[in-house]
């Protein structure tokens, strides 16, 4: 065993660990877990952990099934809801092949082929989001229609500081993603009711991919413990603002760790590169769209007058841009970055990590120029009808989002050929079955009438 295998055993036994969680996602994004006791660590951690694959979604056919998980040291982590005499701990995994090679399908794995893209471009790659979710009591996964009734005489909204349930719920999965190891940068009540964002410090951006899909299982199970229901769906009710995971992005010089973003002599701090980077995302953005907003739900959220970005614009400050430019202070230049708006946390971060950083890098080899930037608010119905004939729009439905996805060679490249089909092929079965459901919003619209 090698010292980090070592170093990684040796602290588990230390905080009494009793059971191992070696987790991994699917392509879509779902957490994936084999359960092992302690002493079984040392040998996964030697050898790694056999599953089979093709039981995972779009990870192997029959004939190739047999994987490997192996555990990433630095990934280790306790899970702090769990009670101390039985102690838990988390790995993520790698997913490999027999012969030890990379699988191909596994969405760290594609991520981690376009980060080494990036450093044999001498790039480091970090991203810091601010993922949303609302808290609910567990009633409302019995009775559906009181969510409606949420939206009525609820007096907690965007930055209010209150004390009760909800804000209790958030400080202690705020105390249990530090216990994990996990830097919180700013956690706060959202503009709709119920809902709640939490901010992650920006890291590259393997690990806070690894990040991100944790604050997803802590958020609802510290919920859970505490009699809460919390979602991340995108679009819970009408009339209100929808859960987004607004994504900053920023590239570091791989040698110094200099931020590649900056230049000060620019009108907005903005390098050739970040101009070129950002260029990419703009011309890629359609195409990427239904892995950065994998739901059919996704599209009800970016809508106009929401603070989700319907149109392909960027500007400086201006929070109805698809990308904008966040303003910093003075000395703290080095924060300089771009913001995207549009992705949601039901998203696979991996997978939209790769495609947002795969576009940037296209941008900056090709040096392409974005368009003018925007400073109007291209929510306000003056400015749609303009807005949509000068900038484009995202897709307004996961169909569409699947058809643009389904004619990019870029995002075919990038996902290789079994993961880009097996993908299209799940988001068209989601699709249909919306598109053929009917829905109590017909039968009330229609079935007294026709």
């Amino acid at each position: 065993m090698d010292a980090n295998h070592r170093e990684a055993y040796e602290r588990a036994c230390q905080d009494g660990v009793k059971l191992v969680e070696l987790q991994f996602v699917d392509i879509f994004g779902t957490v994936k877990s084999v359960t092992i006791p302690i002493e079984q660590l040392e040998e996964v951690l030697e050898h790694g952990q056999s599953f089979d694959g093709s039981s995972i979604e779009g990870f192997a056919r029959v004939q190739e099934s047999d994987l490997i998980l192996r555990p990433d040291t630095t990934t280790y982590a306790p899970l702090p809801w769990r009670p101390a005499q039985q102690a838990e701990c988390r790995f993520v995994c790698d997913v490999e092949s027999p012969d030890g090679a990379p699988h191909a399908s596994s969405p760290r794995t594609i991520l981690q082929k376009v980060i080494r893209e990036a450093g044999e471009m001498g790039f480091n790659y970090c991203v810091g989001t601010e993922q949303e979710f609302e808290l609910y009591s567990r009633e409302v996964l019995e009775r559906p229609e009181l969510l409606e009734k949420t939206k009525e005489g609820f007096l907690n909204y965007y930055f209010d500081f209150t004390s009760g349930s909800g804000t209790d719920v958030r400080r202690e999965i705020i105390l249990a993603l530090e216990k994990m190891g996990m830097k919180v940068e700013a956690s706060h009540h959202e503009v709709a009711p119920k809902q709640h964002e939490i901010g992650i410090r920006y890291a590259d951006a393997l690990r806070h991919a690894d990040d991100a899909i944790t604050l997803r299982y802590v958020v609802k199970s510290i919920a859970m413990q505490q009699g809460f229901h919390a979602t991340f769906m995108p679009k819970t009710r009408h009339g209100v603002n929808g859960v987004g995971m607004h994504t900053n992005q920023s590239l570091l010089d791989k040698n110094t760790g200099k931020n590649i973003f900056v230049d000060k002599s620019d009108r907005f701090g903005l390098s050739k590169t970040a101009y070129h980077f950002l260029a990419g995302q703009l011309r890629h953005i359609r195409s990427i769209t239904a892995v950065t907003n994998a739901l059919v739900n996704s599209y009800k959220r970016i809508v106009p007058g929401y603070e989700a970005p319907c149109y392909v614009s960027w500007g400086r400050m201006n929070r109805s841009a698809l990308i904008r430019v966040p303003g910093v202070s003075a000395g703290k230049e080095a924060s300089t970055r771009l913001e995207l708006r549009s992705p949601d946390p039901a998203c696979n971060p991996y997978l939209s990590f790769a495609l947002l950083l795969a576009a940037g890098l296209d941008g900056i080899r090709r040096e392409l120029t974005p368009p003018p930037h925007s400073e109007n608010n291209v929510f306000h119905a003056d400015n749609e009808a303009e807005a949509r004939e000068t900038l484009g729009t995202l897709p307004a439905t996961l169909g569409e989002a699947i058809e643009e996805m389904e004619r990019s060679d870029f995002v075919r490249e990038v996902l290789g050929e079994h993961t880009f089909r097996y993908y299209i092929a799940g988001k068209k079965a989601e699709w249909d079955e919306f598109r053929t459901a009917v829905t109590d919003w017909e039968i009330r619209k229609y079935f007294k009438f026709y």
